[in-house]
């Protein structure tokens, strides 16, 4: 069973077959245990946008063991409510929280989180934690939800280099069934941002394209597409 707040839905292509793992293999084989049901404790995941945080959180709920309780929580969508939600959702068997540096530092969220803590630890259930610092580097309210999470199995994960950029592009689109030229992947990656998310999106939008053509996504194609 899995568990979303209203209007939340977990991104269709984020599994950890279409994650380019670049420099974060062992965070990848940490996540993969998870949801596979190995494993417990809590786990912090933090990085820049991009390096592919939410995509890890979200490919462990949507690939947990089948028959446990899952939840992904995306804490930048709901820094408005009431931090005692949080409670509702401490007996899944699995819980990935997305984007807790947007509420860490207000008290009534710091303690919501550190009861999520204490409950996960105490039943030896994996919790998932992302954000963009280590927990030692956020403006905690209080020092013991600080040195809780500075417990946890932490990994840094590191944006993908231009090769794993590229890498990253041909691994979607080989999982969409699309053919991408080496031309094509490298005009992309010159000429659109680095974010491998705008690349993601953009990939989106020209396959699209090219399906309702029906043509190949060659250089020629993409730029009449994107007007140039």
């Amino acid at each position: 069973m899995r568990q979303l707040p209203l209007g939340v839905r977990l991104r269709d292509r984020a599994t950890f077959a279409s994650f380019e793992p670049g420099d974060n293999t062992e965070a990848l084989r940490h996540l993969v245990a998870r949801a596979g049901g190995q494993g417990a404790g809590v786990t912090w995941l933090h990085g820049p946008d991009g390096a592919g945080k939410s995509h890890l959180l979200q490919a462990a709920i949507a690939q947990a063991e089948p028959g446990r309780r899952t939840g992904f929580l995306p804490l930048g969508e709901l820094a408005g409510t009431d931090a005692t939600l949080l409670d509702a959702w401490r007996e899944l068997d699995l819980l990935c929280v997305d984007d807790v540096q947007a509420v860490a530092g207000t008290r009534a969220w710091d303690e919501a989180l550190f009861r999520l803590y204490r409950d996960h630890e105490d039943r030896g259930a994996p919790l998932v934690i992302a954000a963009d610092r280590a927990p030692g580097d956020l403006a905690w309210s209080f020092a013991d939800v600080r040195s809780r999470f500075a417990a946890a199995w932490i990994f840094a994960l590191q944006p993908l280099d231009e090769p794993g950029r590229l890498a990253a592009l041909r691994r979607r689109a080989r999982l969409r069934g699309i053919e991408l030229p080496d031309e094509t992947v490298r005009f992309l990656e010159r000429r659109f941002p680095r974010d491998m998310r705008a690349l993601y999106g953009l990939l989106d939008t020209l396959d699209d394209a090219a399906l309702a053509a029906q043509r190949r996504l060659t250089v020629p194609f993409v730029r009449q597409v994107l007007g140039e």
